[in-house]
């Protein structure tokens, strides 16, 4: 694995918490990979960089918002004027749901789109044709185990990451002759505030942590096991507990899947 970070240059999104905080430790402690961190928080990217002991010239700070999509096509200009160069695009901002579709405003279910969806395909159209030009590049993109099934009080989340997959299947296909690679991560239950922010029907935060939440992988065993798909240039790669086997009971058994679905949240 070590060998195929060394040396590069890895944009990291959602970099202050999380998932990829913890990717940031790893790559900072077992590579010699140049990194920038991006999120909207940048107190908290400085805390990150900071807990990570990152040499000054190993990393740059780079706040974005991806609802803001105007300004992604500037944050890619920084982003490659500050190494020359980026070689890996890791997608794993956004922004997860706790409610009924019924009881979820539009408003939300668009915020859910726009951050999950829209905003990281804006980012990824804006460096593809810095990686084209090179003629190499890895894009990741962290989806959810949501983009393989759907359950319920996830609809716009769901749709959102099942929106992702279509997208990045279809890119992969046609960047293969440019030599740029395309692997989709699917975590299930991650220990990380990501039921404390998402968002209820009416957009305000849920603010508790989910049982299956706090229950789940460690955050760091994830980022491990992100890293080895990475470096294995996997299409795709599931990352979880029990609830993965939803993906492949609705590949070959769908009917079980929906059964068992109406009774319980699976992810």
């Amino acid at each position: 694995m070590k060998k195929y970070f060394d040396n590069k240059v890895i944009w990291i999104t959602g970099a202050s918490s999380g998932i990829g905080e913890a990717l940031v430790y790893e790559l900072a402690s077992k590579t010699t990979a140049n990194i920038i961190l991006s999120s909207r928080k940048e107190k908290e990217l400085n805390e990150v960089a900071q807990n990570a002991k990152l040499d000054a010239d190993r990393y740059v700070i780079l706040p974005l918002d991806l609802e803001d999509t105007a300004t992604l096509p500037d944050a890619v200009a920084q982003a490659t004027r500050a190494f020359g160069k980026v070689d890996i695009m890791i997608n794993n901002a956004g922004i997860s749901q706790r409610s009924l579709a019924i009881e979820t405003s539009l408003d939300v279910d668009m915020r859910l789109m726009n951050i999950n969806f829209f905003g990281t395909v804006a980012l990824t159209k804006a460096i593809l044709p810095h990686m084209i030009t090179a003629e190499s590049g890895h894009i990741v993109v962290v989806s959810s185990l949501m983009g393989a099934f759907a359950a319920p009080m996830r609809s716009s989340y769901a749709a959102a990451k099942h929106a992702l997959h279509g997208f990045f299947d279809a890119l992969r296909a046609e960047m293969y002759s440019k030599n740029i690679l395309i692997t989709i991560i699917c975590p299930g239950y991650v220990q990380t505030n990501i039921s404390i922010n998402a968002l209820t029907g009416d957009g305000t935060p849920q603010g508790t942590m989910d049982d299956a939440t706090s229950k789940g992988v460690a955050v760091e065993k994830c980022a491990k096991k992100m890293l080895v798909a990475i470096a294995n240039r996997k299409n795709q790669a599931f990352i979880g507990g029990q609830e993965v086997m939803g993906a492949y009971l609705k590949r070959f058994f769908p009917l079980m899947l929906a059964k068992i679905i109406r009774h319980r949240k699976v992810v």
